[in-house]
């Protein structure tokens, strides 16, 4: 396994590789990763994964300067798994003072884009600059970030870029918490709540299983249980897998997406609902 933090010396690298499968990170890896790792195996002869925290989707009260950077641990977890590691410094992801963004779809200003405005353009720049870097031929995201996911489908399909993007499924603790690298953030009583969470989407996807159509009402329900548990929420939303409108009720294929905070901690959960015709 190589890694390597310069551009220059990543193309030189891949140069000679055909089938590339390309797993980014923020780093800080867990079993979700590493599941994407081993799945990228499948998609490539060569499986790329890249370690940076990038500045642009963080917004100025948001946890950058804390986010945990582990690259020598991460590494260590690599081997074995991947071929090549990009880990870039910001200024060589940023060499120029003024940045060029990428302009995400519509969507990306709702849900996680009205709590956090302007990091789905900051992921979505952060994105496209690695996509054009290491070229691969298929590219893994986790389904956890549902909402990021949609709109990289949404890029790549735009920009007519030569990559398959494929979603990977959220890995869980064994009481169904969606592993993430914020989680460390959580004192022992916030661990301990932080499965309702997941609770209250999955009683949702039965109520929606059993017949229930009024997804204002379940939406509204589930934030009401969050905050009396002492959760400050920014959405429970009830929306179409196909395009993250809100749902209907004649839809069949849904998806019901959940962000609050715990404490200090910022928690993402979803699941997708599909009803037989």
């Amino acid at each position: 396994m190589q890694v390597i933090t310069t551009i220059a010396q990543l193309r030189a690298r891949l140069s000679v590789e055909r089938a590339i499968a390309f797993v980014p990170t923020m780093g800080n890896l867990h079993e979700g990763h590493l599941n994407l790792m081993r799945q990228a195996r499948e998609h490539g002869d060569c499986v790329v994964a890249s370690i940076f925290v990038n500045p642009l989707q963080f917004g100025p009260n948001e946890d950058f300067d804390q986010y945990p950077r582990t690259l020598d641990a991460d590494c260590v977890k690599l081997q074995g798994l991947v071929d090549v590691v990009f880990a870039p410094v910001v200024n060589e992801m940023y060499p120029l003072q003024q940045t060029v963004f990428v302009e995400p779809p519509p969507v990306a200003n709702e849900l996680c884009g009205a709590a956090r405005p302007g990091h789905f353009r900051g992921m979505a720049t952060v994105v496209l600059k690695l996509l054009n870097i290491v070229q691969p031929r298929v590219a893994l995201f986790g389904k956890k970030d549902y909402q990021q996911l949609h709109i990289i489908r949404q890029l790549t399909a735009q920009l007519n870029l030569p990559v398959r993007i494929v979603g990977g499924e959220t890995v869980r603790a064994v009481d169904g918490l969606a592993l993430s690298s914020r989680n460390q953030y959580l004192s022992e009583a916030e661990r301990n709540e932080a499965v309702f969470l997941n609770q209250t989407l999955q009683a949702m996807r039965l109520s929606v299983l059993q017949g229930v159509r009024d997804f204002e009402q379940l939406q509204q329900q589930a934030v009401q249980a969050l905050a009396d548990r002492g959760w400050q929420v920014d959405y429970v939303a009830i929306r179409n897998q196909s395009d993250l409108q809100p749902a209907s009720g004649g839809q069949r294929d849904l998806v019901i997406l959940a962000a609050a905070r715990l404490g200090k901690t910022r928690l993402l959960d979803n699941v997708e609902v599909s009803l037989d015709a």
